[in-house]
């Protein structure tokens, strides 16, 4: 059985924030000696995989800013926390920019959960503000050579310095993952065969942060505070840091490939600085195309936490349909943009229900969340309302757009003899249909740009 939170000998929920907050006041003042209490316990948002909280610890010499990371309450992977604890600590003796750590731990006794606790640094992580707002001018015009920097010194952290570390062959992996889900798609087999077809040469193992890009960055007028969530952190090839923070989707609408700060050179540049050699950028490119088919499949895997019932949210059902996302990015890497969609007007809809019809109820939905929910609402309750309303809008567009899109569908998969996209994906898995072939890449962007054109048309206009 697993160790539940208590208090006084006696099981609590340590879900309820007046709980948790009681609990960390009791962990502190363990920690520290000194009598704690803790006050404005805020959930924050974003952190799909993990509870992210800031708080104030108080006590007779004055407060401190504090941040909770902890795994959602329940069955979890305790050792991934402690590898995240170490590693940061780790990060910190390596001259990189991170929070401060102040406790951690496994036991679910104490806090509910595997968690750590860090200072608050401050500073902005929120990318659409950090790529266009006039204060970070500055910050921007160093800020992917700051980057490149930064990722030499995490690849310089000793691996004895963070135990446990796990490896494994990228390929495999992300087959592994991908075949899991049980939904074969056209796209990734055609990215996977061309990353076997160009593997680059190996180069010796290091640190490898595994999730930096922007949004994981505390970052102020001057430059770079920290460097945030290290929960997937392993042993691998570096270069796979760097291109995953050239990754599109990290770029947030800028046209800049390195975190949508600056150029590839840059950010190479800056890592020469520090670890005197260069990385090749064609090696660079190759994990750039393989963190976007990895991304692709850990939207979809996000989803299926939601649709198995394992964690129901509205922001991990979102997630799902951000795969076509990765799926336009990964066609426009391999040279096939898209084409613009043509749609003529939805057909007429059944009177049998009346009025309003589901997509004008759909609408209604979004009207409330957007115009009366949100601006009565703040921090996490706001951020999942917005992410309601986007998911709702594209509900609505594909009650309007799907029929004529699921009958173009069904011809492009009939000239490959075929009636789904799975057997299309296996078809290309048994190399029965070659991956190059040009009618099946022009087939599968039609079939990416419709999916777009439902999910997030505005993603389609993003540079490449």
């Amino acid at each position: 059985m697993t160790a539940a939170a208590t208090l006084d000998g006696r099981p609590v929920d340590a879900g309820d924030p007046d709980v948790l907050a009681r609990l960390l006041a009791r962990r502190l003042t363990t920690v520290t000696g000194a009598e704690v209490s803790v006050e404005r316990l805020t959930r924050l948002t974003g952190g799909a995989s993990r509870e992210t909280w800031s708080f104030a610890a108080l006590t007779d010499d004055g407060h401190r800013r504090l941040v909770l990371r902890r795994d959602p309450p329940g069955p979890g992977r305790p050792e991934g926390m402690a590898r995240e604890a170490a590693a940061v600590a780790a990060a910190h003796a390596a001259k990189v920019p991170v929070p401060l750590l102040v406790d951690s731990g496994t036991d679910p006794a104490v806090l509910g959960s595997p968690y750590l606790v860090t200072e608050y640094v401050d500073g902005e992580t929120i990318a659409r503000r950090l790529l266009r707002e006039p204060q970070y001018a500055s910050a921007r015009e160093s800020m992917a050579t700051e980057l490149g920097r930064t990722l030499a010194r995490i690849h310089s952290v000793p691996l004895v310095a963070v135990p446990g570390l796990e490896t494994h062959d990228p390929l495999e992996h992300l087959l592994a993952s991908y075949d899991a889900l049980g939904e074969p798609l056209p796209t990734i087999e055609i990215a996977l065969r061309w990353l076997e077809r160009r593997r680059p040469d190996p180069v010796a193992e290091t640190v490898v942060h595994g999730d930096f890009r922007t949004g994981n960055l505390i970052i102020a007028p001057d430059g770079l505070r920290a460097v945030l969530d290290w929960e997937v952190v392993h042993r691998g090839d570096p270069r796979e840091d760097l291109g995953w923070l050239c990754v599109k989707c990290w770029r947030f609408g800028s046209a800049l490939p390195a975190g949508g700060f600056g150029t590839v050179d840059q950010l190479l540049d800056g890592y020469m600085e520090v670890a005197g050699t260069r990385p090749d950028p064609e090696a660079v490119l190759w994990w750039q195309i393989y963190g976007t088919a990895r991304w692709a499949v850990g939207c979809r895997a996000m989803a299926e936490r939601h649709l198995s019932g394992e964690t129901p949210s509205v922001e991990l059902a979102a997630i799902g349909r951000r795969v076509c996302e990765q799926e336009h990015d990964l066609l426009l890497a391999l040279g096939l943009p898209a084409e613009p969609a043509e749609y003529g007007p939805p057909a007429p809809g059944s009177d049998l229900h009346g009025r309003p019809a589901s997509a004008e109820l759909v609408g209604a939905v979004v009207h409330f969340l957007r115009e009366e929910l949100m601006p009565a609402t703040e921090g996490r309750l706001n951020f999942l309302a917005r992410v309601a309303a986007n998911a709702l809008d594209g509900v609505g567009r594909e009650l309007r757009l799907g029929p004529e899109q699921e009958r173009r569908h069904a011809e492009r998969l009939a000239r490959f003899g075929v009636t789904d996209q799975a057997a299309l994906a296996a078809a290309i898995r048994s190399r029965e249909i070659d991956a190059d072939d040009p009618a099946l890449l022009a087939a599968v962007r039609a079939a990416v740009t419709d999916r777009l054109a439902v999910a997030n048309p505005r993603y389609l206009s993003h540079p490449g």
